[in-house]
């Protein structure tokens, strides 16, 4: 098997990925838009002070030689967002925005995938939701296997599920911006799915969205995501006479994350607890959400570095994600022995055993989240055995596991 791999960002998860397949000898080649590598240009520019972003985008150097890059539209996005030029980035219409940089990506990989086939004896095709229609249509075309990488839970569940929400907490409506997608896109989604010969999803509740399906699909295979680098033992201070319990949420700022649920459970503690906020706001246009944000400490963006040295600061990491294929704040929290509060729309049941490494509560139920945050009130000393044991979790699954059970889980039969 010869895997040609691609992927507009080369997030943490396709780093890994393209990481497991070259070491397992399987990796052809990897397609992506912007990949920095040591000593590159790319890699010492990424160092300067205002270029964090394209760090964010190393790869070893393994992969270099394996490396192709169209970086010229995620680059017009990358500054038309830091300029804010908002007509430019345009959810599905703008010129640069996050659909147009996917579906570059895909034609120019579909375009010379008949020269990969020949010359690297390419024979599967691996790639992302929304970015893998051309590629997979012109695979097809070659006789060349497609596997499918689901990120986040199935459309068809995802409106199921979140849809309520809009009743639930109409003044958050706003923020459900999933919910917008056109038609069109949504097909797109379909027929991706309809074109793959194999799936793999992250977690096991991504994979029960797939039930939504409205047809036969391929079969689907889960391989949970790994670990970040482990970080020293930390020390738990104790709570209470006058300490709060310190709490923290990374992600985006949408009811998909639960953060209404949050806040309301927040307030109803009043000063027992002090929460803080990393991450952008899913919508410039929501009252609820601003007035809510001027009650807490809110850092809209930070560097990877800082959220990990944050996370180590708070007691817990509240993670009340509605719809969620994965939350990879999971684990970057666990690494750093700061234990988590999620819900059962998340990987989170792949990965804590509740009550022993971290806390599962029922999506969407502000009782039952607030009912977690109060049991840890009352008895904190759970908070350290919890965040130890996260820890010991997270060492036993690096990254560099979930790319050999990748590259293991295509080589054998499903």
């Amino acid at each position: 098997m010869q895997v040609l791999l691609h992927h507009p960002t080369g997030n943490a998860n396709v780093r890994a990925a393209a990481s497991g397949l070259q070491q397992a000898g399987l990796l052809a080649g990897f397609r992506t838009t912007i990949a920095a590598f040591p000593d590159s240009m790319l890699g010492r520019v990424s160092a300067l002070p205002r270029f964090g972003e394209l760090s964010r985008r190393h790869f070893e150097a393994a992969l270099k030689v394996k490396t192709q890059m169209w970086p010229w539209r995620e680059l017009g996005r990358m500054a038309a967002s830091k300029a804010g030029f908002d007509s430019l980035v345009k959810h599905e219409t703008g010129f640069f925005c996050v659909d147009a940089v996917y579906h570059s990506l895909d034609r120019h990989v579909a375009v010379g995938l008949s020269r990969s086939a020949r010359r690297q004896k390419v024979d599967t095709v691996y790639a992302y939701e929304d970015g893998a229609l051309a590629s997979f249509q012109r695979a097809k075309q070659l006789g060349l296997t497609c596997v499918y990488d689901l990120p986040i839970g199935y459309w068809r569940a995802a409106q199921r599920l979140l849809k309520p929400e809009q009743q639930r907490w109409p003044d958050w409506a706003p923020t459900l911006t999933g919910l917008q997608d056109s038609e069109a896109k949504l097909a797109r989604k379909d027929e991706e799915l309809r074109l793959a010969d194999r799936i793999l999803v992250a977690s096991q509740f991504t994979a029960h969205t797939l039930q939504d399906f409205p047809g036969v699909l391929a079969p689907i295979q889960v391989v949970p995501y790994g670990f970040p680098a482990v970080g020293k033992p930390r020390q738990y201070l104790p709570i209470g006479n006058g300490r709060p319990l310190k709490l923290l949420f990374v992600g985006g700022l949408s009811q998909r994350k639960g953060i209404a649920d949050l806040f309301t459970a927040v307030a109803a503690l009043k000063s027992r607890v002090e929460l803080t906020i990393v991450g952008r706001k899913a919508s410039n246009y929501c009252p609820s959400l601003d007035a809510a944000l001027a009650c807490h400490r809110w850092l809209p963006s930070l560097p990877h570095a800082e959220v990990l040295a944050i996370m180590r600061e708070h007691d817990v990491l509240v993670f009340p994600s509605l719809f969620e294929g994965f939350g990879l704040v999971i684990t970057e929290a666990m690494s750093q022995g700061t234990p988590v509060i999620t819900t059962d729309r998340t990987a989170g049941p792949d990965l804590i055993e509740h009550g022993r490494n971290g806390w599962l509560v029922e999506a969407g139920s502000t009782a039952a989240l607030q009912g977690a945050i109060e049991n840890l009130l009352q008895r904190p000393e759970s908070i350290a055995e919890a965040g130890r044991a996260a820890q010991e979790t997270a060492r036993g699954r690096p990254w560099a596991v979930y790319g050999q059970e990748l590259a293991k889980a295509l080589t054998n039969q499903p």
